[in-house]
């Protein structure tokens, strides 16, 4: 009896499974090209992980090539390279988490406090439009205002008597343009989730705060930015994955890969791209690995912390 009760049991929820499926199945024929983009380029290139274990040869393939063990990580580690470009990766990432959230918080406010439609569409489009720009093109953007020679700002401080300024040979500079250009490209749409959150607060509590004679900085401190925490925590324990990874078209096209920058500009994909130029494959790999382990590690470590502290706002 308890075998023909499980076995109808089982009927019961595949057959409930099956009519859910039918239901929804335009919603699932929408997920398959997501599933497949995860699937060909996320999931099926893990086998390539083998590599970062290889001595590979392009003649012998990924399989025929000889197991080195671990000697591709010491040798990154034991290079001269290794903790510049950790530095550089991990100062840098933690600087743009830190100064994304703040402005990107800041941004929203000050939209949510604007009441014309027209105003925040405009305000929207042109503070997105950066985002959809690719890298090559902010670089040569601000190639034009870098320039030696011919730049605009170079020829700007001219007008006021000012000897040009050597940009690109000159590493003082770069750590305020790469976080200039990062903000300048990222904070519109990053701004875009954390009003679409504002908006969902309900609007009596804000009236009742009026009604107690809270002004408006009051009412962000006690409302708004309260609302937009739990969002801030989930934003950041993702962002967390991405702390030992530099974005490479910032970090390659703005500098324009100069070698007298590479003290603040060389990061570990940069270097890894160069690797990939010269052949090292299987020392970029075990670093492409390292990275990918560590991001793991700390997005799990910091969700378990948010989870001892917070249990409601942690990511899993």
């Amino acid at each position: 009896m308890e075998t023909l009760g499980t076995t109808a049991g089982k009927a019961k929820v595949m057959k409930w499974r099956w009519a859910a499926l039918l239901r929804d199945f335009e919603l699932f024929l929408l997920t398959v090209p997501g599933i497949l983009y995860f699937v060909i380029f996320h999931y099926l290139p893990m086998g390539g992980v083998v590599i970062a274990f290889k001595s590979y040869r392009y003649d012998l393939g990924i399989f025929g090539s000889h197991w080195t063990g671990f000697k591709n990580f010491e040798f990154f580690f034991t290079s001269s390279d290794a903790w510049r470009i950790t530095r550089n990766t991990v100062a840098y990432s933690s600087l743009f988490l830190l100064l994304g959230i703040m402005a990107s918080v800041t941004v929203a406010l000050i939209l949510f406090e604007v009441k014309s439609r027209l105003a925040i569409k405009i305000y929207q489009t042109s503070m997105i439009l950066p985002r959809f720009l690719s890298w090559v093109i902010v670089g040569y953007i601000t190639y034009t205002l870098l320039n030696p020679e011919l730049g605009l700002l170079n020829q700007l401080l001219g007008q006021f008597g000012q000897e040009p300024i050597q940009w690109f040979s000159d590493t003082k500079y770069w750590p305020y343009i790469l976080t200039a250009s990062n903000l300048w490209k990222h904070v519109g749409l990053d701004c875009i989730i954390y009003y679409a959150a504002l908006l969902g607060v309900d609007p009596e509590q804000y009236e009742a705060a009026r009604i107690d004679g809270a002004g408006r900085f009051r009412q962000m401190w006690h409302i708004s930015i309260p609302s937009l925490v739990p969002l801030i925590i989930i934003l950041g324990i993702l962002a967390m994955g991405n702390l030992f990874r530099g974005d490479f078209g910032l970090f390659y096209q703005i500098p324009r890969n100069v070698g007298i920058l590479y003290s603040v500009t060389d990061v570990i994909d940069t270097y890894v791209f160069r690797g990939l130029r010269s052949s090292e494959i299987g020392m970029t790999a075990a670093v492409g690995l390292f990275q990918s382990v560590v991001g793991l590690v700390l997005v799990v470590g910091v969700n378990l912390i948010i989870k001892k502290i917070r249990p409601e706002n942690s990511l899993f």
